[in-house]
Order: C-alpha cells, then structure tokens, then sequence
C-alpha cells in the first residue's frame, strides 16, 4: 500500500487523538485531501474505507465523511476488569451497517415519524420479525406479533393485566431475571419460587405449584438463563409445556438469548404448543443494540386486544425510527451476518472463562457451566460472602455482581456471585479469575483464623 494512504489515516487519527475532531465532525472531501497530499482520489477513498473499517468516521452518501466519536486511545483504555456490565460487547456492535438503516428509515418513513402508527408495531417490520423468527424455531404470523419498548415493558404489561385462565399468581426461577422481581414489587403481585439449579428443577415440585397455587403464568428463560445460564433440555421443556396445558397455566418464555444457542436441535418452549398456551418474548438488547429498544412479543390471539389496551397506557407505539431501522437491517441480512459473528465471540469468551476457573477458582469454589450465552455464576465457600468478596474485588478494579438481588426473600442466597463475559476483554478474564481466586483465598483463611482463634478461648 502507498506510503501517501497510509499518511492520511496516520493524520486522520492524529487530529482525533489530539480533539481536533470530534463526534460528528465532517472530514475535508476526497478532492481536498488528492491535492492536500498530491496523491489520485483513489488512494484518499482507500484510507477513508479503512477508516470506516476501524468505526472511526462513517460516510453519508452525497454528503461526505464524518466522525462517529471520539477517539479512545487503545493505550489509554480502563484497568478495569468488567464481569458486572451485562450490555453486549461494544467493540461488535454494527454501528456503520445500522447507521446506514437509520438513514435509509428516515427516507422511507418520513411521514410515519410525526404521526401516531400502528400500535401493534410497523406491519413491514413484523413480517421481517416473523421470518426471523423462524430461525429460532418459532413459526407464527404476523398478527400474533407485537413490537414493545424492550422486554421489559413486555414483562411488567403481562404482571400487571389480567389473563384468559383467571388466575392471579406468578411463578419464577429462583434465581431469575431481577426485572422481572422488581416490576412483580412495585405491582403487589404474589409470586412463588421454584428452586433451579445447573441440573435443572424439580418436576414434581413444579406440578404441585401449578395444581395447587393458582398460578396465572410461570416465568421461564430456558436458554443460558439469568444469572446461572442454565439451559433446559428439550425433553425438560416439552414436560413443562405438558404441565402447564394441564393445570391451565400460561408460560412466558424469555428467550433473550436463543440466537447464541449452539446446538442447533435446542428448541424454544413455543415450538412444544404454538396455539397460544407459550407466550414468547424476543429481545434484541443483548444481541444487538439495546439503546434500540425494540422486542417482539408472540401472544395468542384472545389475548390481543387486552394487551393493547394496557400498552395504550404505557406508551400508545414503540419508536417508528427503531422499528424502520431494524426492518431494514433485517430485511436486507445484515442481522444474519452479525448474529454469526456473535456467537463465536460469546461462545469463545464463555469458554475461556470456564477454563480460567477450572484452573484458577480454589477447590472449595463451584462455578456453573453454560456452554454459551452471558452469565456465569460462581458459588461462594461456605464462609465467603458475596458482600465481602465484591468489595475487595472492587479495591482492585475488578467488577463483578452481587446475585443476591435475583432471589425472592424467601430464597435469597449471599455466597453467589454472577460474572458476566459480554463486555469484558478476553485477554482480561485469565487474569481477573486469577485475582477473585485470590480474594477468595484471603477471605476464606481470616474465616478459618477466626473460627480457630474463637476455639482456642474456650
């Protein structure tokens, strides 16, 4: 490559590095730079193009070329080790391809944007969502589908309205999604817990709740669950759907993480009774972007105009702007490419990271072992709190969730920890388990000293 090319992206970045340009700033015009650098136009669209590879500037046809932020120097990057963040990797995220949609949205929906439109969701969209769908086993129509303001609107909608079987209570995973917890507080919801683990639940424990409890809906993500990342089996998921025609028990399926499944025989819960007794609920904040926030839900059909009428009351339509953008990018296969991409990168990053504990976490330490997805949770020694080792982690720039507040009271647990792999550097994990080893080590051996200690006195 020509000595001229790479002398334009080095000043490019040396006028970002310094704040010459900032977000949004536009970049002088091909021309310019030809004469600036005596060089053919040519080699000044191949130093943009390489540019735009690095998602440093992003160009607007018949406009030009614009930065799309400021530049972070990769030397200068955070110490931090991040198991805490649960948003997806920042570094994949398709922000040129999907910038590009939005443009495109605002072309074709110009007029939608001022105006009220359809509340169930763009009618274009849908019929992209219902062939995406399929992809994961989910064969439906678009009528039965509805576009939300991310999962969670859905999930607090379904707390709070009535369903056709009559019944009031919830049942929940313990541990499970704390939004679902939180929106079943604040609406004064009775909710049950049924216990899970990495070996799953205890069926006869499961219908005797739906037989004897009143249970409006059982609340299930059945794929790499939140936060142990636990995964039914398809026998485990077709006997809980039996289980729930037979007690007259809805199911709400939070599938957020289904794309990154590798086995391709895993089925979701909706596939085992796709007339209307599974709700399915798709998200595309972890797998995309959550500032989007756009989700899909599957509903059967005498349930429609109730949840219409209660998202009317939260916000009448979800954002025309998201909703047209991503009809575009699914419609023309770019969301195709990028759950591609995704799913090796979390599937190796989990990998790595259970290797790191294999070999590092001491021998009194569990850990579970999802082959996939976002969450791992690691179970604490016995003298260990989850408070005492997410404090000393902190000193140390590592951060990690406390799991505490994804349990009922009644179950709640304070020797969990939930590592998250989604944003942290796979060159980090090694070492960040290496340090939780440590702070592990430290905290068990002052328990032991102290428990010793007290002996001695008596």
């Amino acid at each position: 490559m020509s000595t001229k090319y790479n002398e334009i992206i080095d000043e490019i970045k040396d006028q970002l590095t310094n704040g010459l340009l900032i977000a949004g700033s536009k970049l002088p015009s091909v021309r310019q730079l030809s004469e600036k650098f005596f060089c053919s136009k040519n080699t000044v669209i191949k130093a943009y193009d390489e540019l735009e590879k690095e998602h440093l500037i992003f160009s607007i046809p018949k406009s030009g070329y614009y930065v799309v932020n400021e530049f972070q120097n990769p030397n200068n990057k955070s110490n931090t080790i991040d198991f805490l963040s649960a948003g997806p990797d920042k570094d994949i995220m398709p922000y040129i391809d999907f910038q590009h949609c939005i443009n495109q949205a605002i072309d074709t929906y110009k007029e939608e944007l001022f105006t009220y439109t359809d509340q169930q969701g763009l009618y274009s969209l849908r019929l992209q969502l219902v062939k995406y769908l399929q992809s994961l086993q989910v064969f439906t129509e678009p009528d039965r589908l509805f576009v939300v303001s991310g999962s969670q609107q859905a999930l607090n909608l379904l707390v709070s309205m009535p369903f056709p079987n009559g019944k009031n209570n919830i049942l929940i995973e313990q541990p499970t999604y704390f939004g679902l917890i939180e929106s079943a507080n604040l609406q004064q919801a009775t909710t049950f817990g049924i216990d899970l683990s990495m070996e799953g639940i205890d069926f006869n424990r499961l219908e005797y709740i739906f037989r004897n409890n009143d249970i409006k809906f059982f609340y299930i993500v059945p794929r790499f669950q939140n936060p142990l990342g636990h995964s039914y089996t398809n026998m485990e998921k077709k006997r809980i759907v039996e289980l729930a025609e037979k007690y007259d028990v809805y199911i709400v399926e939070d599938d957020i993480f289904g794309d990154l499944d590798p086995n391709t025989k895993s089925d979701p819960l909706f596939s085992y009774n796709p007339s209307g007794r599974v709700i399915y609920i798709k998200s595309f904040s972890k797998i995309f972007l959550p500032g989007l926030r756009i989700a899909t839900i599957v509903l059967p059909k005498l349930m429609s105009n109730n949840f219409l009428r209660y998202k009317f009351t939260a916000d009448f339509n979800s954002s025309v702007l998201s909703q047209g953008a991503l009809e575009i990018y699914l419609k023309n296969g770019m969301m195709n490419s990028h759950v591609k991409k995704i799913k090796e990168l979390y599937y190796r990053k989990m990998k790595r990271l259970q290797e790191a504990c294999e070999l590092l976490l001491p021998n009194n330490t569990l850990y579970t072992k999802p082959s996939s997805g976002f969450y791992l949770t690691i179970v604490l020694p016995e003298k260990v709190t989850t408070k005492q080792t997410v404090n000393l982690l902190k000193e140390q720039n590592i951060l990690v969730d406390d799991a505490a507040r994804m349990f009922l009271p009644e179950y709640k647990k304070e020797n969990l920890i939930r590592l998250s792999i989604s944003q942290v550097n796979e060159s980090q994990i090694h070492t960040g388990i290496e340090k939780l080893a440590q702070c592990i080590t430290i905290i068990d051996s002052k328990k032991n000293d102290i428990y010793r200690n007290s002996f001695q006195l008596l």
